[in-house]
Parts: structure tokens; C-alpha cells; sequence
């Protein structure tokens, strides 16, 4: 529901695969705080805890939709291809920094 939510909101021009890099940046972001949470991982079982990363999360993102749309877009225009490929990428990786930092931060005001 989430992610056609996004699909909805972030609906693509035709070009640019706007709604699948919203979402994986999203998941990057929940995941790493998820994971990094301490107060969280107490609170949970680890099914639970499974279900939410790995389940709802996992679900969430999509990297078989990211590989296709690039391959589509390297057919159409190379250029977005790469841009797609490393926002997606270093994007990713950013998101998941800001993850872990925003979890770490909240364990220290706590």
C-alpha cells in the first residue's frame, strides 16, 4: 500500500523512475534506523523485528524494479541511466548514514 502510495504521489514523467528512488531511499533510511535503534530491538520480538526489516521494509524497496528501470533508461537516454545509478547508489548509502545517525541521536537525548 505504501508503495503504491508513493507510485501515486511520485507519478513517473515517462523518463524518470521518480516513485522506484523515492522509495528506495525511504527503505534505505527506515532500515538502517530500524536497525540501529537500540530502544526498538528491546521492545520487539525478533520475529517481529524480522517482519518489520526484512518484511514490511524489504517489501517496500525494490531492487528488481531499480535494475529494469535502469536498463530501460540506458536504452532511452544513458546519461539518466547514470544519474539514476549513482543517486540511487550514493543516495542510498546517505540515507542509511542518516538512518544510523538519527537512531544513534535519539539513544543519546534518551
Amino acid at each position: 500500500m505504501a508503495r503504491y502510495g508513493i507510485s501515486l504521489l511520485f507519478a513517473s514523467n515517462g523518463i524518470f523512475p521518480y516513485a522506484t528512488l523515492i522509495a528506495n531511499l525511504v527503505g534505505c533510511y527506515l532500515l538502517s534506523f530500524l536497525l540501529n535503534k537500540q530502544a526498538i530491538k528491546k521492545k520487539l520480538s525478533p520475529e517481529l523485528f524480522a517482519a518489520l526489516g526484512t518484511g514490511m521494509i524489504g517489501a517496500f524497496t525494490t531492487f528488481s524494479t531499480f535494475a529494469v528501470e535502469t536498463i530501460e533508461l540506458w536504452e532511452t537516454d544513458i546519461f539518466l541511466a547514470f544519474v539514476y545509478l549513482l543517486v540511487s547508489i550514493f543516495g542510498g548509502l546517505g540515507y542509511c548514514y542518516l538512518g544510523f545517525m538519527s537512531a544513534r541521536e535519539r539513544e543519546v537525548q534518551s
